[in-house]
């Protein structure tokens, strides 16, 4: 993994992936990022994300609604087939959140009290919350130091001291650990080989919290295929569509696998384990009977939310490269100021750029990440840290006995993190602003 303060480095064109890795025009972003200058404020208040809804995604929900059809129906299959083509998936089963789709993976896989599970401790609550739902435990591991990724060397060393009889406060036996569940942070996709590798030497299945890499994309080196983030890199991929993620429904998920069991237990979840959906029952050619085969869940999406999805959907290669385009922008603005560490970039990736993360070189400043945020928001920059990490908060500590020495690389290293805004639609003036201020704090703060 190469980290640079250099220009991004762009993927080359392979079969597979294309509109992953289309040839990318510096110039006409340029041209569109200085001609997107409304009339502004001098100073503009920049949103940390501001979504990019069009004429297509209004139009459709106004169909949704006249249609007297709103909740889970065409739109929700329609949207569903769209997405697995997307990411080279045969299976997508849409939901309500990325939570509810992990959580709907876990349960189907069979994930129990009594196991375990490898999550890693930088990433949000959800990832190892719904381990919890099934009384099972979260086995927190480190973070890569440098993308911020799951340590696959770390999870070594985990695995390894719970056979030597280590086990966590809060588990009265040795846990089996039977999954992990890596997080691509950011949309930078983690390898993808190495982790598979990692899993079928110890018999564990896969999970992917996919909420920050949609689309994204790698490979083991420049002479091999491109696969894409949900293209069998898991049993069960999950994507977030919530309000600040790459596409969104406003609030939304979809899981996706290749296993035809695995799709038809999380469809049947999804909806309190009935045998039939609402629209089967309700529509013209539908049974009015059910039964219920399981206790599910209520985690189907509306109709109403895929129709949003949709238009995101055949839109977002392109808003991916409009944000690919701001970070580059961003990596050249910030390429001698010393006093950030600018996220990685890897030939070997289509990354998905989520998020813009930096890391503060503290020993150069004279504040600390908290004071730098507050002076971002001060002059109108929105910002956020990703994240805390798990064993930091109260609930993993108190309950597994979790500390900060246990971690060592995510401890240090989430007290340097900020994120800046990146997002399609981003003007100019905007663009510009942010960067001045990051510059300006570094310089008025710089030891």
């Amino acid at each position: 993994m190469k980290n640079s303060n250099s220009t991004l480095e762009r993927p080359g064109a392979a079969a597979g992936v294309a509109a992953h890795h289309a040839a990318l025009s510096d110039s006409s972003f340029d041209d569109s990022l200085r001609h997107r200058v409304d009339a502004s404020p001098a100073r503009p208040q920049v949103p940390f994300f501001r979504p990019q809804i069009g004429e297509e995604e209004i139009a459709e929900v106004v169909a949704a609604l006249r249609s007297g059809w709103l909740t889970t129906g065409a739109r929700v299959r329609r949207f569903e087939q769209e997405f697995a083509a997307q990411v080279g998936a045969a299976h997508a089963v849409a939901v309500n959140s990325c939570t509810a789709a992990l959580h709907l993976a876990v349960e189907a896989l069979g994930l129990s009290a009594g196991q375990a599970v490898l999550v890693p401790t930088m990433t949000f609550a959800a990832t190892a919350e719904v381990v919890r739902y099934q009384g099972a435990l979260p086995v927190l591991v480190d973070c890569d130091p440098v993308t911020t990724n799951m340590s696959l060397a770390d999870a070594e060393r985990k695995l390894a001291a719970l056979k030597e009889g280590w086990t966590p406060s809060g588990s009265a036996e040795k846990p089996r650990v039977v999954g992990v569940m890596p997080v691509h942070v950011g949309g930078l996709m983690l390898n993808a080989g190495a982790l598979r590798e990692f899993a079928a030497r110890h018999g564990l299945w896969i999970v992917e919290d996919a909420a920050h890499a949609f689309p994204a994309a790698w490979r083991r080196d420049e002479g091999a295929a491109w696969q894409r983030c949900g293209e069998g890199t898991a049993q069960v991929s999950c994507f977030s569509f919530y309000a600040n993620k790459t596409i969104t429904t406003g609030e939304g998920g979809m899981a996706t696998t290749n296993d035809a069991r695995l799709a038809e237990r999380m469809r049947l979840m999804s909806l309190h384990g009935l045998s039939h959906d609402a629209w089967e029952r309700y529509s013209g050619g539908g049974s009015w009977d059910y039964k219920i085969i399981a206790p599910g869940y209520k985690y189907n999406l509306t109709d109403i939310a895929a129709a949003i999805g949709v238009h995101q959907l055949a839109r977002a290669e392109q808003m991916r490269r409009e944000r690919e385009q701001i970070a580059r922008l961003y990596f050249a603005a910030f390429a001698d100021v010393a006093e950030l560490e600018l996220p990685p970039t890897d030939a070997n990736r289509v990354h998905a750029w989520h998020l813009f993360p930096v890391k503060l070189n503290l020993e150069r400043l004279r504040i600390d990440r908290n004071a730098f945020v507050e002076e971002l928001k001060g002059a109108g920059v929105g910002c956020s840290v990703h994240w805390r990490p798990l064993h930091l908060h109260p609930y993993y500590r108190e309950t597994f006995g979790w500390t900060p020495t246990d971690f060592p690389v995510a401890t240090s290293v989430w007290e340097r993190l900020v994120s800046l805004p990146i997002f399609p639609g981003m003007r100019a003036d905007e663009l510009a602003h942010v960067a001045d201020t990051v510059k300006d704090i570094c310089a008025r703060r710089r030891r």
